[in-house]
């Protein structure tokens, strides 16, 4: 049944939630126009028709951000928007992660949820509109989607919560959380903080659910002012027989062969049961079996889900551990020779490698979207071949699951790296899983950390990551820390939680339910921070704290601040300055419009001396600073020192010396290093420079000319002094290589 043109407006935090059908799209099967503030998306839901012998529901959820809602043209060669950005693959993800779990189980229609960014105003992330717009075009199209679903976004700023913050407002948070719920349960959550503590994180929880009321009944008073009435759903799907029976007559070596040590050996244990069932009841080509070999199968998988969670309810696992027991865990550090900062971290059958690289400013990500174009000094990615879990598949391009927890991992980390003024460092974390049996993106956040403190990378403090899975029976439930494979597959929850000693730094909820309680949340939390605090134990073991230096390999790299109206100054004309300090020091010089200057090289002592050099140059020429000038040229009454790049003064002829000096070839030549200060700076900014305040009393000129210090001898005393002269000329030129300077001024001294 067609939709009527319905509009429907709830306050919502400090804005208006305002949801509209009926009017745009109106040959998807379900289509609402989502707004608040100036953002608005636009949600279509359309479902296939079923396909014989499919076993599996392929939802398919799509998020796209169009750059003219912003008013912007997609960045690059290519004019249009082409593949999926970071930002709209993680979205897609979280879209998808309440919605799944929301259709019936035996339901196996392709079903696809596109939403489209229309209209964005910079200020409120649309991300949220998604998500309630992808439940409210479920909700009102003729789909069996079980009940609607509401999100929201909570900021913590100043200590208080905030509904709904806008991006000017998460500038400030501490907290970045969405929480999807229905309106009896949580169905999703994804947060990121700054140490929250675990009460404070369930706290925050509980509100974002009390505020996903809102939406969810803005979404149904939509589905009734449409004309729609309340939604029919299909009966639910009767048990399988043949399920039953398999599980009365293999029940029990069932359960003795799900309880055989190793993920390869109890796999290879289960698999020749199945073969041995199969051949029985569905024999290869048999034409009178009773059963063909897709019911078989389905039904081994029924008992096997009900063998595992009859295990797990029982107070056991599959691998024998308590409910709270981790597995084995083993760390290591600096294992490649050649990168800066690696770690292998191992806890079960899941090994994650993960390598630091420490880069410049020039191996910044540019990230463009919605919004102004952004930076990232700090990345993660995540790595997962096929052979980490002995299987045989081509390699493609990262896919969604790849993007997702490398992205959990890299904000999970992010709460700890310093600012870029205490490191100014790019950093990009690579974590390349080798093996797999559970929770790899939480072994990412251990060997992230570990690689970063190898690295030499001062965090603020060591993060760990923890996976609390849950098997629920009615109102009964078991809590279980560190999951394996089977425990995520058939448990009904994946409740990865990565913090500090201090506190929690990310969140990300995936269930198979319809929502958990507020003592699943706070249960899970708490059991996640004892798991994590014994992790951390063992990381600190093997690194106790970030090595005091980088790699000899890694760039040596420095930041210096000069003013931006020096900017131009310090490049030069036509990048003249910048390039001649760069090749004269081998360092590389990047300057930002801010006037924050990055100096980088391989060679330390080159980039130590590219800094003084810029903070010379651009520094404010003041009175009484002394410099290492050098001689440029010479005049009869002095001379001009480049005292910086592109900065000279004159040092008078009466300056140069302690005596008297006839003439400042006497005292210097061009290209002499010599050191001066600065002793006065006219109205035109002319500067006048003194070598003779460098020098001690008694030494130089002054010291042959009696008490007067500066008085002009008698004539005929001159000669000696020129002979004397002479002397000293010829000790310098032998000391530069220059004696023929010093014959010279003996010869003057013989002639006077």
């Amino acid at each position: 049944m067609a939709a009527n043109h319905a509009r429907v407006e709830v306050p919502f935090g400090s804005g208006t939630l305002i949801l509209e059908t009926g009017k745009l799209a109106k040959q998807a099967h379900g289509s609402v126009l989502v707004q608040y503030g100036e953002t608005v998306v636009l949600a279509a839901a359309v479902a296939g028709n079923p396909i014989p012998g499919r076993d599996f529901f392929p939802l398919q959820v799509e998020y796209r951000e169009r750059t003219y809602a912003a008013g912007k043209f997609p960045g690059g060669f290519i004019k249009r928007e082409t593949r999926p950005s970071t930002k709209e693959t993680l979205t897609s993800r979280m879209i998808d992660r309440p919605a799944r779990p929301l259709f019936p189980v035996d339901y196996f229609n392709e079903v696809q949820v596109h939403v489209t960014v229309i209209s964005a105003d910079r200020e409120n992330d649309p991300d949220i509109l998604g998500l309630i717009g992808a439940s409210a075009a479920l909700h009102v199209a003729d789909i069996p989607f079980l009940k609607p679903f509401g999100a929201v976004r909570l900021g913590r700023v100043n200590g208080q919560l905030v509904v709904m913050p806008t991006a000017t407002q998460m500038e400030e948070s501490e907290l970045d959380l969405i929480v999807a719920g229905t309106r009896e349960a949580v169905c999703m959550i994804e947060g990121f903080a700054r140490e929250l503590p675990e009460q404070e994180a369930g706290d925050a929880i509980v509100e974002a659910h009390k505020q996903c009321a809102i939406a969810i009944g803005a979404i149904e008073k939509l589905r009734l002012e449409a004309g729609l009435g309340p939604k029919l759903l299909p009966p639910a799907k009767p048990a399988d027989p043949l399920a039953e029976e398999l599980y009365g007559k293999f029940g029990a070596e069932f359960r003795s062969l799900y309880l055989t040590s190793g993920k390869h050996a109890r796999n290879t244990a289960l698999d020749e049961f199945k073969t041995k069932i199969k051949a029985q009841y569905a024999p290869e080509g048999a034409t009178d079996a009773k059963y063909t070999g897709p019911q078989v199968s389905a039904a081994i998988s029924v008992l096997r889900e009900r063998v595992f969670r009859e295990i797990t309810l029982g107070g056991t696992r599959i691998d024998g551990r308590g409910p709270k027991d981790l597995r084995a865990i083993s760390c290591e550090v600096g294992v490649l020779p050649r990168t800066h900062g690696t770690s292998v971290f191992q806890r079960g059958e899941t090994q994650a490698l993960v390598v630091a690289t420490l880069g410049t400013i020039a191996d910044e990500q540019k990230v463009d979207g919605l919004g102004d174009e952004i930076s990232k000094k700090f990345m993660l990615d995540y790595n997962f071949p096929p052979y980490s879990v002995g299987e045989c598949k081509p390699i493609r391009a990262p896919g969604r699951r790849e993007i997702g927890h490398g992205m959990l991992a890299e904000r999970s980390l992010k709460a700890v790296i310093p600012p870029a003024t205490r490191f100014p460092y790019t950093i990009r974390l690579v974590s390349e899983i080798l093996e797999s049996n559970g929770s790899s993106s939480m072994a990412s956040v251990c060997g992230g950390t570990l690689a970063l403190m190898d690295a030499g990378v001062p965090i603020k403090r060591p993060v760990a990551g923890i996976s609390v899975g849950m098997v629920s029976e009615g109102d009964k439930f078991v809590l279980i820390t560190d999951i394996q494979g089977d425990e995520d597959h058939y448990g009904d929850m994946d409740f990865k939680v990565a913090g500090t000693q201090k506190g929690v730094t990310g969140i990300q909820l995936d269930i198979k339910l319809d929502g958990i309680s507020e003592a699943v949340v706070r249960g899970a939390l708490e059991q996640a921070r004892e798991g994590r605090l014994q992790i951390l134990k063992t990381m600190l073991a093997s690194l106790p704290a970030p090595r005091k230096e980088i790699s000899g390999y890694a760039p040596r790299m420095l930041t210096t601040k000069i003013s931006p109206e020096k900017i131009g100054l310090l490049i030069g004309p036509g990048g003249k300055n910048i390039r001649a300090l760069q090749e004269e020091t081998g360092a590389k010089i990047e300057v930002e419009d801010d006037g924050t200057v990055s100096i980088a090289g391989l060679d330390a002592e080159g980039v130590e001396e590219a800094k003084r050099r810029v903070e010379a140059l651009c520094a404010e020429i003041k009175v009484g600073a002394i410099y290492d000038g050098k001689v440029m040229t010479l005049k009869e009454f002095g001379a001009f020192i480049e005292i910086a790049p592109g900065r000279d003064g004159l040092c008078h002829i009466s300056e140069l010396d302690n005596g008297y000096v006839g003439h400042p070839g006497d005292v210097v030549q061009v290209g002499d290093k010599v050191q001066v200060k600065v002793i006065a700076i006219d109205d035109q900014g002319r500067v006048k420079l003194s070598r003779k305040a460098m020098l001690p009393p008694g030494e130089g000129g002054a010291a042959n000319g009696g008490e007067g210090g500066g008085e002009r001898p008698p004539r005929e005393d001159r000669g000696d002094r020129g002979g004397d002269r002479g002397d000293r000329g010829g000790d310098r030129g032998g000391r530069r290589g220059g004696g023929d300077r010093g014959g010279r001024g003996g010869d003057r001294g013989r002639r006077d």
